[in-house]
C-alpha cells in the first residue's frame, strides 16, 4: 500500500514537472498586459494596421477597435502568423467592450479580430487542422500551438493562448 501511495506521488509531481516545462502550468501562468500604446507600438513597427468602424480606440466603446489591457502573447501572436503567412494584416476588433466574455476573451486581452483577406483566410485554412464548428456557427481552425482561428462572418476571431502561431 505504501508503494502504491510513493507511485501515485511520484507520478503527480513528475506529471507537474512536464507540464510546468511545457508551459501548461494553468491559471498561475503570469500574463502581460500591454497599454495601447505599447500594443499599437509593437503591432505598427511589423506593418500589421488596426480599423474600427468608429474611427477610435477607446475601450470602454464597443465601435472602438482597443488594444488596452491586450495579453503580449496575444500581440507577439498576430505578429508570428503575419511573419510566417505573409500576408497583410489588420485588426478589426481588440480588447474593447461589446465582445463575448469568459476567461479566454476579448476584453481578458486573449484575442483579436482580423480581417479574412484571402491570404489570411487561405493561410489559415490550409496549414491548421479543422476542429469543427463552434456554437455559432464558427468553423474553427486549430494551429500546433493549440491557438483557434474562428471564421466569423465578417472576420477570424482568433484566440492566442500562446505566442506561436
Amino acid at each position: 500500500m505504501r508503494m502504491r501511495i510513493a507511485i501515485n506521488r511520484f507520478l503527480l509531481t513528475f506529471l507537474a514537472s512536464l507540464m510546468a516545462v511545457a508551459g501548461l502550468a494553468g491559471p498561475s501562468h503570469a500574463v502581460t498586459k500591454l497599454t495601447d500604446a505599447q500594443a499599437a507600438s509593437q503591432l505598427s513597427a511589423v506593418g500589421i494596421t488596426r480599423v474600427s468602424s468608429g474611427g477610435c480606440t477607446t475601450r470602454s466603446i464597443s465601435t472602438c477597435t482597443s488594444y488596452e489591457q491586450i495579453n503580449q502573447e496575444t500581440v507577439s501572436g498576430i505578429k508570428t502568423f503575419k511573419s510566417i503567412s505573409g500576408c497583410a494584416i489588420t485588426i478589426t476588433g481588440g480588447t474593447e467592450v461589446g465582445h463575448a466574455s469568459g476567461t479566454y476573451s476579448h476584453y481578458n486581452g486573449y484575442k483579436v479580430d482580423v480581417s479574412p483577406t484571402t491570404c489570411v483566410s487561405s493561410y489559415i485554412t490550409s496549414h491548421y487542422s479543422y476542429s469543427g464548428v463552434r456554437g455559432d456557427g464558427a468553423t474553427l481552425y486549430t494551429a500546433p500551438s493549440g491557438n483557434v482561428y474562428a471564421r466569423e462572418s465578417n472576420h477570424w476571431d482568433i484566440t492566442y493562448y500562446t505566442c506561436g502561431c
